[in-house]
Formats: C-alpha cells, structure tokens, sequence
C-alpha cells in the first residue's frame, strides 16, 4: 500500500468517526426547520458541517451561529417552525442574499469592507480571532511562533495558513483540506500537527473530539461575525431589528450560554476584549 493510499484511509476513517462523534456529542439545542410551503417563514443561511456553529444531523440543526440565528427570528415574530434553515457554503453566501434565496446568512461571516459591497450586514454577534487546534497531550505548540518545522492544515481557499507562514512560522509545511472537519481528522490521525482557523470554529471540532483535540487559546487576529442581509432599501430597518435582537440576547445571558453549549468540555472563553460585541453595524 503506497503512502498517499494510507493517508487516504486514515483520512476516511477519522472522518466518519469525527462525525460519529460531533452527532453524538449534542453541542447545542436542537430543533428543526419548516418546510418552504408551511406559510410564512425566515429562510436562514447556516453551515451543515461546522460543529458547534452550524451543524446538521438527522434533520436537526445545532449550532452558536442557530442559536443566534434561532433568537433573532424569535424576536422577530417567527416560531421555531418558521424558521427554515438552508445551507450557505462560503463562495454562495453573497449570490444567495442578492437572489432572495435566504433573509439572513448567519455562517461565520465576517464583515469586511469587500463583502459590503454586494450585501449589507447587521451585527456584529460575535468576535472571532484566528487560532490553533492540537492534539490534547501536545505542548510543544503554544502559538503560531512554534510551527517552524510543524505540519498546519486549514481548509482550501483560506488565508489563515498563509497568515501564519508569512508572520510568524516561514518553515511551517502547509496541508491544505476541503473542510475543517477533514483538518481535523488529519490531526487525529497524526498526518498534521496543528489547524488553524477562528477559534470558535476550533472549540466546536475539539468539542466534538471529547477531549483529544485542544484549542491553544491565544488568538491572534479578530473576526466579527456579522448577519448578512440583502443591500435594498429597506435593509436599513431589518438591520436595525436584528441588532436590537442581538443586544437583547446579550443582557438576558442567552448569549453566554449559547457559547457555552456550543464549545462544551473545551474551556474555551471569547476573548473578553471584544465580547460580546456591540451590534450597530447597518443602523
């Protein structure tokens, strides 16, 4: 069996038991969408396959980025029922908002000055920093600065590794995957030693690993995750209703425990420089 064959396999079976694991693992409330047909509805782009934001199973959704997204519809006047979830892939986001095929995007979707161009946001609800994620009994890697010789995997397109080679780590070896879960079971498998990407998202898959895989905890960017809405005139307004939505889940400590839930049994904590953030973006 060649190498590359190997390292398929072990890539194929530490995927399906990542999955296993993130399915079985309840990172949040669950509660399912309606149908298209069911009346009047919130149609909300999520990622299906980001454990602890965006995660799908069995019907179900589960996820910081739903719960966030669960509350704002509620405030809005929409029930549980109404509220369907759709799948918003990263390149997909913007074309998605400007045909109406979702309300809102909530997808750890950064607001940037790029983005604004062809949709508006409201938010932010939550500030993100770029991190690492390693295996739980390594020390060796305490920050960007200790890859030098170190293998690091992101997902295909991003920046996040090419931030860390070019600032802090020029002899890292880059591994590039469709997906972080694919990072992640790479990591477990032993065929990278680090992943890289927002430090939620990282809580979410180590959360999923029940305790193998760890966040290192010292962010060094900053993300705000925004609610992308369509650019039309009365985007003003829903921004407006969105970001009061957020600031209520705020004060009632909602948002606290949505953060809790989704990053369970990784001691993550949101650097507290920045969150909870003040929504006004839009207004």
């Amino acid at each position: 069996m060649t190498q590359r064959t190997t390292m398929r396999t072990l890539l194929r079976k530490g995927l399906a038991a990542l999955c296993a694991l993130a399915c079985a693992a309840g990172v949040a409330a669950c509660g399912s969408g309606a149908d298209d047909g069911d009346g009047d509805v919130i149609k909300v782009g999520i990622k299906f396959d980001q454990p602890g934001l965006g995660f799908k199973k069995s019907g179900t959704y589960e996820g910081f980025d739903v719960d966030v997204a669960r509350y704002i519809a509620n405030q809005l006047g929409y029930t549980d029922s109404q509220i369907v979830f759709k799948e918003a892939p990263s390149k997909q986001r913007e074309a998605m908002l400007q045909n109406g095929d979702v309300d809102m995007i909530l997808a750890s979707y950064s607001i940037t000055d790029e983005r604004k161009k062809a949709v508006d946001f409201a938010g932010p609800y939550f500030v993100a920093g770029q991190d690492l994620m390693v295996r739980a009994n390594d020390d060796s890697i305490k920050g960007p600065q200790d890859l030098n010789g170190k293998r690091l995997c992101s997902v295909t397109g991003s920046t996040s590794a090419k931030v860390v080679k070019e600032k802090f780590a020029k002899e890292v070896q880059l591994m590039e995957q469709p997906g972080y879960a694919e990072c992640a079971t790479a990591l477990l498998s032993g065929i990278v030693d680090a992943v890289t990407t927002d430090d939620i998202i990282l809580a979410g898959l180590a959360s999923a690993s029940r305790g193998k895989l760890k966040v290192v905890g010292k962010p060094f960017t900053e993300e705000y995750y925004g609610v992308g809405i369509k650019k039309d005139a009365g985007s003003k307004d829903f921004a407006t209703k969105i970001n009061a939505a957020i600031e209520e889940m705020e004060k009632t400590g909602e948002w606290e425990r949505a953060i809790e839930n989704a990053t369970e049994g990784t001691g993550y904590k949101p650097n507290p420089k920045y969150n909870p953030p003040k929504p006004d973006e839009g207004e």
